[in-house]
């Protein structure tokens, strides 16, 4: 099967510098991957992205405008598939019937086709030890039980390392630094910690970590107000809404930031924006 939707490259590069608020990281890690993975034809292993950040930060965003590039179809394409915890993986006293079932779905889709995408939700709420199952379809290894699968991508997102980006955005900006000078490497560390190093997270004491399957760490910072009135604007565009200046910085201004002293960053980032516009029309 063919499932992919042409040159990603270009077209995901655009729309994540017109569509994407705030968020110059991403843009650079994504690319990086994505163009990597497309350029070549024998990849050594799947591509695997590990996206942070707190909540409205784009996360889900991201991810589905990366499968709507790569695939035909985009998230209702038959070669995406798609786990969230709370639906998939209820019953902590399951695990064992859910770790045979991950593995098992994850063989088979990839023995349809190797160029298929697994997108894992709330990663934060991931029972730990499950996503060990999948270690085997993660690294170099030429063939596993007969597949090769070393065309697939797995994004896995998760509000985990949010609250460290958004402290270290923040000493940063009190240091003077501005989030378009904001490095991996100023972040990384936090990120490790708090994701890699948690009991309560669905990576902890994974193998995944232990061999250095992630190959692109993503983090979302948080968004400030301006980045706020953007979100707007491009949601009343969306919903054919004449874009009043007014409307905006109220719509904008409706939101809690913090910190309490300073107000910097929006606390949803933009996810109560589509639904908060309704009050102003």
């Amino acid at each position: 099967p063919r499932p992919l939707a042409g040159h990603a490259g270009s077209g995901l590069e655009f729309d994540l510098a017109t569509s994407l608020v705030g968020q110059p990281l991403v843009r650079q890690q994504v690319m990086k991957g994505v163009r990597g993975f497309l350029e070549n034809q024998n990849p050594v292993k799947p591509l695997v992205m590990s996206f942070h950040g707190s909540t409205g930060t784009g996360k889900t965003y991201v991810s589905s405008m990366l499968i709507r590039y790569l695939f035909q179809g985009g998230l209702q394409s038959p070669y995406v598939h798609h786990f969230s915890p709370l639906v998939h993986f209820p019953h902590a006293e399951q695990i064992e019937q859910y770790k045979a079932n991950l593995k098992h779905w994850i063989q088979g889709n990839l023995t349809n086709c190797g160029r298929s995408a697994f997108l894992f939700d709330e990663m934060d709420k991931m029972h730990p030890g499950l996503i060990d199952v999948i270690i085997p379809f993660l690294g170099p290894s030429w063939v596993v039980y007969g597949t090769n699968y070393r065309k697939a991508i797995f994004v896995f997102i998760s509000n985990a390392g949010g609250e460290q980006i958004n402290d270290m955005t923040l000493a940063l900006w009190r240091a003077r630094k501005d989030r378009e000078e904001i490095s991996l490497q100023d972040l990384e560390p936090a990120i490790s910690k708090a994701v890699f190093e948690n009991p309560q997270s669905g990576f902890w004491k994974s193998g995944i970590i232990n061999e250095h399957l992630i190959d692109f760490v993503v983090p979302f910072l948080p968004l400030k107000h301006h980045h706020v009135k953007q979100c707007v604007i491009s949601e009343l565009n969306q919903q054919g809404l004449e874009v009043r200046l007014g409307v905006v910085q109220e719509v904008a201004d409706s939101i809690l930031y913090f910190p309490e002293e300073e107000k910097l960053f929006s606390s949803t980032g933009c996810k109560t924006v589509a639904s908060r516009i309704s009050f102003f029309f």
